[in-house]
């Protein structure tokens, strides 16, 4: 009975085990990590300004690198890019660890050892969307990514409650880095053994014969992006979303808590039944394979881009937690459909620069997202402004469910093929 708990993926696809186990506490660290940075800041004498410039610190590497990033991770080996990225990010987080724990932190460490983090991580995001399809059987793709989501959604839930502990009973936010620092330890330890399939050493092989330049591997992965009208249209319907319907939940969706229901108790109810919904997005798309992936996930991202609407609907608290529920079951099954297509239908060897491109226009957009969104609410007003967003986010969905290469794209059980 216990076997049958677990996920045939796992049960099936041993060299995935290992990247998956490296991934799941890691990922819990992360989240661990996103919570106690900011009392880190507070806690060596920062300000708001000092909790504003080491998330930018953090955030920015990303952004610049993530493209350039992906062109290395199809010209090296994936797996010592992964490795080499943890290794960074387990002596950045030890450092701070111990620099708070002793007391003798200031915010310009936390500054600087930040930006490295993020820029390690900037490597790391490419080179994983990349390998992934190497550690699975092409039929197994689809869950593989929905259980890799699963870790995500379910570390969003269990990620604070952690960080609470750690910093309000172990050592404050030093222990909550150190526990961050010693997840990218047993990551290392996971991906040290890890073989990936025949594909990923074949494509090494070829780079090794034949190394293009940077420049060239660029153009390439670019020209792999434009002549894909499915991959154009999932792109700019991404950057819209990340750009108008984020900023209702990161932005305006706390104002509105606290000025018209209870607050943070009001948001926290809020944000866990979205959480709740990642999680049954995911087991649902451990058992069901869609025939049109990416005709699935566009109807998703309408759905997801209903998040402003639903914020500023005027419902009671649990009808706006109740809808965001459905919501979070369409924002973990769009990114889960793309990221299984992308897998399915670009080349092994394209497959990272393809991928940076995607984090650029959803994690570079967010920035963005957040000036224009808080300058359109100083204009019109907070409701008037979520109709906007509402507007213009469930519009650039319907756009991508109408582009025929989205709506008809089949289900490719061979990784390699182009589309």
């Amino acid at each position: 009975m216990s076997r049958r708990l677990v996920p045939r993926v796992l049960r099936e696809e041993p060299q995935y085990r290992l990247l998956f186990g490296s991934q799941v506490l890691s990922v819990l660290g992360d989240r661990v990590t996103s919570v106690a940075l900011p009392f880190a800041v507070l806690s060596v004498g920062g300000g708001v300004r000092d909790v504003a410039l080491t998330s930018t610190a953090q955030f920015l590497p990303f952004v610049v690198l993530a493209v350039p990033a992906g062109v290395w991770a199809d010209r090296w080996e994936r797996k010592r890019i992964l490795i080499s990225s943890d290794v960074v990010r387990l002596v950045t987080q030890t450092l701070a660890a111990v620099l708070l724990l002793t007391g003798t932190a200031e915010v310009v460490h936390l500054v600087v050892l930040a930006a490295a983090f993020g820029a390690a991580d900037a490597f790391f995001a490419p080179a994983f969307s990349g390998l992934l399809p190497t550690t699975v059987d092409p039929g197994n793709l689809q869950p593989a990514n929905a259980l890799r989501g699963l870790t995500f959604s379910l570390a969003n839930v269990a990620g604070p409650v952690l960080a609470g502990v750690l910093i309000g009973y172990a050592g404050g936010p030093g222990s909550a880095l150190g526990f961050d620092a010693a997840t990218f330890l047993v990551s290392v330890l996971l991906l040290v053994p890890l073989r990936p399939s025949v594909v990923e050493e074949a494509a090494a092989e070829d780079e090794r014969a034949a190394p293009a330049s940077f420049r060239s591997s660029l153009r390439e992965g670019w020209r792999e992006v434009r002549s894909r009208t499915w991959v154009l249209g999932y792109l700019g319907g991404f950057s819209v979303y990340h750009a108008m319907v984020l900023p209702a939940i990161f932005v305006i969706g706390p104002v509105l808590m606290q000025d018209h229901y209870d607050g943070a108790r009001s948001w926290a109810l809020v944000t866990a039944l979205f959480g709740i919904g990642n999680i049954v997005g995911d087991v649902l798309l451990l058992l069901w394979r869609p025939n049109y992936a990416l005709r699935v996930g566009a109807l998703m991202l309408v759905g997801s881009s209903c998040q402003a609407a639903i914020i500023g609907s005027h419902l009671p608290v649990w009808g706006i937690g109740l809808l965001e529920l459905l919501t979070g079951v369409c924002v973990t099954g769009m990114f889960t459909l793309w990221e299984t297509s992308l897998g399915e239908h670009i080349p092994s060897g394209s497959l990272s620069r393809v991928s940076s491109y995607d984090y650029l226009s959803s994690t570079g957009m967010i920035p963005l997202g957040n000036v224009v969104v808080g300058a359109l609410a100083a204009l019109l007003g907070i409701y008037p402004a979520l109709v906007v967003m509402t507007v213009v986010g469930i519009g650039a969905a319907l756009v991508v469910v109408s582009i025929p290469s989205v709506r008809h794209l089949p289900r490719r059980p061979l990784t390699g093929s182009s589309a």
